[in-house]
């Protein structure tokens, strides 16, 4: 079954390009290691809530662009196995052109894919 991981972050809008590079580097180490496709998506329309948001989920402050990305995998053991090769690689990267501690991430199986 495949397995998607997903990440919303909150980009100083001013590293726009340095969070591009930073991901292409990434995309490519996350498709040598067996991840089917990278997506990165930078937001135009993402709305503040009342209850809840993109915003207020990653705590977007003014001058940030809320960032929603997803790696696509065949399945959730290439997936893990992938992570741990890639950890030293990752490591090595240096560090996130955004503040981390805000990012939320997950993974999820593929229920429906139209």
């Amino acid at each position: 079954m495949a397995s998607v991981q997903v990440m919303v972050a909150a980009v100083p809008t001013a590293n726009k390009t340095a969070y591009l590079d930073h991901a292409q580097a990434a995309a490519a180490l996350f498709r040598k290691h067996g991840a089917l496709s990278v997506a990165e998506n930078w937001g135009q329309d993402v709305p503040d809530g009342e209850l809840t948001s993109f915003p207020m989920a990653v705590r977007c402050q003014p001058g940030e662009t809320v960032v929603v990305s997803w790696i696509s995998w065949p399945d959730r053991t290439t997936q893990d196995k992938a992570w741990e090769a890639m950890m030293p690689e990752m490591q090595a990267m240096g560090g996130l052109p955004f503040d981390g501690k805000r990012m939320i991430f997950g993974t999820f199986e593929t229920i429906l894919e139209a």
